[in-house]
């Protein structure tokens, strides 16, 4: 891949990049799938204590598709220098990043499993200014909507399902294409940090997001509600988290920790704290 063609995280992110001092030394380096980022303090201190030998680990909390343009490059671009960071563990929303790490020999087949699943719902400003219903009231010509970018989150394509489901192709038409063309549809770069500042400054009508992040909004005092769009729509039988060990990784026996540390009821509890919910084998 070409230097043009190196992934560039948002210069504004540090707060996604962690332990940035100690990357280039690290005893494991994690790549998770951004929306965790409320629980992974809580992870990586439990962990630690369970081996206390793992002293220093970086992760990210940066979208899922991003992470993963920056495996496939084995580089990045960060504030105009590189970021040569590769990952020994990689989380995702979407297999379909694990095929293609498997496509690319990052990873052996089906070596990926899933931990977590989340369910979507729908943030509106404090007191529902814009009167939003149904996921079919996004569609309205003066409802602006803070929508994740389908090219670096995954949780774009669950809500664009949902779209399909609610209103067939004409309603992901109109929200994706049309009210984008026209400003009401505005895309984010990190969906979990900018859609809830968005919905607290009511500078959008409404932002679909993962529970997860409703709830930890919700911990912050930040002023919204939510609005359901129900079980049909919700995808909580449907959303899985994915988390594998990098073929070639540094650190493949800390890797390994780190997963069965993930699968194991203290990992599970301590996601389903943050609204997460559990994965039962």
């Amino acid at each position: 891949m070409s230097k043009r063609a190196l992934p560039v995280i948002p210069a504004n992110r540090a707060d996604d990049l962690h332990h940035l001092d100690i990357a280039a030394e690290a005893d494991l380096v994690l790549f998770m799938a951004g929306n965790q980022f409320m629980a992974m303090p809580d992870i990586i201190s439990a962990f630690k204590a369970r081996y206390p030998e793992i002293k220093k680990i970086f992760y990210e909390t940066l979208p899922p598709g991003l992470e993963l343009k920056q495996i496939l490059a084995k580089d990045a671009l960060w504030r105009n220098k590189p970021f040569n960071v590769y990952p020994d563990v990689y989380s995702s929303v979407n297999q379909k990043a694990m095929q293609i790490l498997t496509e690319y020999g990052h990873i052996r087949p089906k070596d990926e499993k899933p931990y977590l699943h989340n369910r979507l719902t729908l943030m509106v400003p404090r007191g529902n200014p814009a009167n939003i219903i149904t996921v079919r009231d996004l569609s309205g010509d003066d409802v602006r909507i803070s929508q994740p970018d389908p090219e670096n989150e995954d949780i774009a394509y669950h809500i664009i399902d949902m779209y399909r489901r609610a209103g067939g192709n004409e309603l992901v038409k109109r929200i994706m294409d049309e009210k984008r063309a026209e400003g009401t549809t505005i895309l984010t770069l990190v969906h979990h940090r900018e859609t809830p500042l968005r919905i607290e400054k009511r500078t959008v009508d409404v932002g679909p997001v993962w529970v997860t992040e409703a709830v930890q909004a919700q911990t912050n005092r930040l002023a919204f509600d939510v609005i359901e769009p129900g079980a049909e729509l919700d995808q909580r039988d449907e959303i899985n988290y994915y988390i594998c060990g990098l073929k070639n990784s540094s650190h493949p026996q800390n890797a390994q920790k780190f997963i069965d540390f993930i699968l194991s009821p203290v990992g599970q509890d301590i996601y389903k704290k943050f609204g997460f919910l559990p994965h039962r084998p």
